[in-house]
Parts: structure tokens; C-alpha cells; sequence
């Protein structure tokens, strides 16, 4: 699987020179317009993680890649991405336009004390993708115009200001959701729902044949979160609806899924890394969850 693209990197082929801010205090920020990285001589960054947050605003045809799904866009969509979570952007021809900005999480951070991961957008298995009406796409393209007019300004709290526009794309975005999506209570099991969340997501994406998952079941996420495993379910149950167990599976056939799509790796190598000591067994746990064989994945 291709590795982590980091924030010099991107530079480096996407613009072919490096910003001199990339290491303030105060974080990273910048906004393109997505215009001028569509067509022939465009350079293509590989499916991967990258380590900094990513906002993007389309129109025109392309394909979403992220995680192990693919989501057609066939309008306007607004698009977030997070260091946690490979993604691939493909223009399906070269009548694109919109904007994108990149930010790393210090740029956020002091505003959220978890960082952008509490954000519904950003948090790994959340929604990355809004459909936009004409209406939104032209509000939308107006906050990344004035985020392009006020980073080349000299105003001393610029930075304060482009901070208030991401969050206002950020609440753009929330309000196409159900209400009821938007703000879980804060309860005991709404928090050990995030925690377990959060060490699930640690252990991907599998990078080399050389990684290998470590707590692939309830009783091991139990321990390190010091709950009871049935407390662990229960909290789980009541959040997601589903069980630890059905969880871990889920994540584990995604990963799966990704491995089989985007890596050369055979199986035996694959079932290595998600914790599998025979291969026969990966193969009768992923027929069984995904409906399908590995081998099956690969020929697609």
C-alpha cells in the first residue's frame, strides 16, 4: 500500500516549491483552486494517507476513493479527507473546476482540544461527501473566494479569520445532515463508543506486510480501555447498534477490501497483517462477512 504523502511531499509535486510556513506555531493553511490541477500535464497524487486535513469543492464528473469505497460525483459535492484515512481523487475528464484548502491539525487545534477528528466529517467512518445544490455550490464557492482573497492579504489576524471560514464550511456541510445526526449527548457510552473508535482506527491502514493488527476482539479492546467486556458491548450497542465484535469485523473486512484493491500482497500476507494465523481462515471469515472470496476482490 502506498505510504503516508506528508505535507512537503504534496508541495514538492503538486506546485513544485515549498511555503515558508509550513512549520509556524500556528499551523498550516493554504487554498488552490482546484482548476489548475485538472488535465493532461496535472500531477496525480497516488491513493494514500496524507498527513493534513483536506477540504475540496467540485464540479464536473470524477470518482471518490476513500477507504474501500468509491463514490460517483456527478455535480457539485464538497468533499473532506483526514490524515487517518486513504483517499484518491479522479477526475473522469477535464471539465473540473472548484477549489480545495489543506490544513494541519495545529491549525485547528486550539479551537478543538481533540483536534478535527471530533468533527463528524473528519472522524474516521463518518460522512466525507456532500451533494451540493446550485444555490450551496455558489455560497460554498464565495467562502473559499473570500479564504483566497485573504490569505494574499497583509491583515495581521488572517489566520484567525481563515480559521472561521473552514468552520464555516464545516457547518455548511452539517446542516445537509438530519438533525439528528449533527450532536450525539455526551454520555459515558457515547465516550467509550469514540475511545474504541479511536484505538480501532490506530491499527490502519495496514502500510507493510510487515504490520500485523494487535486487538482483533472484544476482550482485548475491553482491556486496554479498562471496562468490562460486557459494559464495552453494551455502550457499543447503544451508540452504533452493533456489537464489538461485529465492529471489529466490519473494519477488518474494509481493510481488507483496500489490501486486496491496492497492494500486490498475496493472500497469505494479507491475512498475516489482519491477525489471521492461517490463511484458510481469512478466506472463510471473508466469505462469510463480505459474501464473497479474496481471490474474487482481486479479479475485479
Amino acid at each position: 500500500m502506498a505510504k503516508l504523502t506528508t505535507l512537503e511531499e504534496f508541495y514538492r509535486q503538486k506546485i513544485h516549491w515549498l511555503p515558508d510556513n509550513l512549520q509556524q506555531d500556528i499551523g498550516h493553511f493554504n487554498v488552490f483552486r482546484l482548476d489548475d490541477f485538472v488535465g493532461p500535464n496535472a500531477c496525480h497524487l497516488p491513493y494514500s494517507r496524507k498527513d493534513f486535513y483536506k477540504i475540496t469543492l467540485v464540479r464536473g464528473r470524477s470518482n471518490y476513493h476513500f477507504a474501500d469505497k468509491t463514490v460517483e460525483i456527478r455535480g457539485n459535492a464538497l468533499l473532506f479527507a483526514n490524515p487517518l484515512v486513504p483517499y484518491d481523487w479522479e477526475p473522469l475528464d477535464d471539465d473540473q473546476s472548484g477549489y480545495f484548502c489543506i490544513f494541519t491539525e495545529a491549525f485547528l487545534q486550539r479551537y478543538l482540544a481533540a483536534g478535527a477528528l471530533e468533527l463528524p466529517m473528519f472522524r474516521p467512518g463518518g460522512q466525507p461527501l456532500y451533494s451540493l445544490s446550485d444555490a450551496q455550490l455558489a455560497s460554498t464557492t464565495q467562502l473559499f473566494e473570500k479564504m483566497t482573497a485573504e490569505l494574499d492579504s497583509d491583515y495581521a489576524f488572517k489566520y484567525d479569520l481563515l480559521r472561521n471560514y473552514v468552520f464555516e464550511l464545516v457547518h455548511s456541510a452539517l446542516k445537509l445532515q438530519p438533525a439528528t445526526t449533527l450532536y450525539q449527548e455526551s454520555n459515558a457510552a457515547t465516550r467509550i463508543a469514540s475511545l474504541f473508535t479511536e484505538l480501532l482506527e490506530r491499527q490502519f491502514p495496514i502500510e507493510t506486510p510487515g504490520q500485523q493488527v494487535r486487538l482483533r476482539n472484544a476482550h482485548a479492546f475491553a482491556g486496554q480501555l479498562a471496562v468490562h467486556v460486557n459494559h464495552l458491548n453494551r455502550a457499543l450497542k447503544e451508540v452504533t447498534g452493533k456489537t464489538t465484535t461485529q465492529l471489529i469485523a466490519d473494519r477488518l473486512v474494509q481493510e481488507a477490501h483496500a489490501l486486496l484493491k491496492h497492494t500486490a500482497w498475496n493472500v497469505a500476507e494479507i491475512s498475516y497483517c489482519l491477525g489471521f494465523e492461517e490463511p484458510a481462515h481469512f478466506t472463510n471469515f471473508f466469505r462469510k462477512r463480505a459474501g464473497t472470496t479474496p481471490t474474487a476482490v482481486r479479479a475485479v
